[in-house]
């Protein structure tokens, strides 16, 4: 038996449609419904329209009536689509060691950075880590976040990866907001494995691969393409054996010195992630692709760096998704709403692009077809605020939450009951 459920008035709606992946964004663009409703059927949206106009319709569908008091905005549900949330320890010792004036690497060096975090997952139980994912995945829904990409790479070797995978995907059976799990195990050479780079990114694809595959674990495979990490060159046969087995590709790009988005570029991946150091070659590379370029705002605020191009990419006629690199290390704040308005102000982004960029355009950097809009047949993966004018939400920088999500078509947080 079918279940209706209608949801309104929404002073305006967004239902983010009709929008192009690629190229800048004007606020005239965006379509916004006045005394709008949702009427959901099961877990997805069946209709979006005035309020008034679709209530005779929701009678007919003995649809259960959420009606909203006072003024609200509705948005899709925001998708975070580069995420390290799965992660045991803290790295609040680096932050320190950073804002005294040490860089990433030499931290890296003295036995901080990665190699820190990978120390303390590895001792944390897989228990353990679904109890921080879970935590943190709690914490992103309740800031409007209705799907969040979730990455493994503190494990770094076969084992310890799979642990962590298992650990994601245990947690997505647990919250409400869906979690979409990619394998980091290309993060960094493991300090503790004899062998070069090759060997151990050869042993991770012939031995992790075939099980991601086989517990349905992960369908995308991501690697840090960065001096610190692995180089183009040695990447190449890792990427080259994910293509093989049907895996979507991802890569961390560009953060620190450039060659990153041109393997993005070269392997059809469907997002290059980070883009700090691209130069107006990278810019226009990833621009005359179909690569989705995602910003992180979070690691130019924890890193204190330079954010991601993100003006001149939309400009140059490139997608543009907008993440929050929630992670222990480089990224601790983990606010996707704060980081975007943020990358806004200092990029000069439109309301339009930044929304789209947590919305439709992050959902292309994950290739979900059914999320990210407001539109029938889509997931009923929505949120309100409590105002007015939707153009409050990034003027209030990150201070403005929501104060109703809906997952599915049910509702997983309202403040008013919290």
């Amino acid at each position: 038996m079918q279940n209706f459920k209608y949801i309104g008035p929404f002073k305006q709606l967004l239902p983010m449609t009709g929008l192009p992946v690629k190229g800048a964004l004007l606020d005239t663009q965006l379509s916004i419904i006045e005394n709008a409703g949702i009427l959901v059927r099961d877990d997805q949206i069946f209709q979006v329209g005035v309020y008034e106009d679709l209530l005779e319709e929701a009678k007919n569908h003995k649809a259960e009536i959420f009606r909203l008091e006072g003024n609200h905005v509705g948005l899709p549900g925001l998708i975070d689509s580069h995420t390290h949330i799965c992660f045991g320890g803290s790295r609040a010792n680096d932050y320190a060691l950073r804002n005294s004036g040490k860089s990433y690497l030499e931290i890296a060096k003295a036995g901080g950075g990665i190699w820190d975090t990978v120390t303390q997952t590895r001792k944390a139980s897989k228990e353990e880590l679904i109890k921080r994912t879970t935590k943190l995945a709690n914490r992103h829904l309740k800031n409007g976040v209705t799907t969040i990409e979730v990455k493994s790479g503190y494990g770094l070797s076969v084992d310890e990866e799979l642990k962590m995978l298992r650990a994601i995907r245990d947690t997505d059976s647990q919250v409400s907001a869906d979690l979409i799990a990619t394998c980091l195990a290309a993060h960094m050479l493991p300090k503790d494995y004899n062998g070069s780079h090759e060997a151990y990114l050869y042993e991770i694809g012939e031995k992790l691969f075939p099980v991601l595959r086989k517990e349905g674990l992960a369908n995308r495979i991501d690697a840090f393409v960065e001096e610190s990490a692995f180089s183009a060159v040695q990447i190449a046969p890792y990427f080259e054996k994910a293509r093989q087995m049907n895996f979507d590709i991802t890569v961390h790009a560009d953060q620190f010195s450039t060659s990153g988005s041109q393997v993005a570029v070269d392997f059809g991946a469907v997002s290059a992630d980070h883009l700090e150091a691209s130069s107006e070659k990278e810019i226009q590379l990833l621009a005359n692709s179909d690569v989705v370029a995602t910003a992180l705002p979070g690691a130019s605020l924890g890193l204190g760096c330079a954010f991601t191009p993100a003006r001149k990419i939309l400009d140059a006629g490139g997608a543009l998704a907008i993440a929050s690199d929630h992670n222990p290390g480089s990224a601790p704040m983990g606010d996707l709403l704060t980081q975007a308005a943020v990358l806004g102000t200092f990029e000069k982004l439109s309301n339009a692009e930044v929304l789209a960029g947590m919305t439709v355009r992050a959902a292309a950097a994950l290739k979900l077809n059914d999320r990210g809009q407001l539109a029938a047949g889509y997931k009923a993966d929505f949120i309100a605020f409590h105002t007015d004018n939707y153009q409050e939400i990034l003027y209030n920088q990150g201070n403005f939450k929501p104060c109703v999500i809906w997952k599915n078509g049910a509702v997983a947080f309202d403040k008013h009951k919290h």
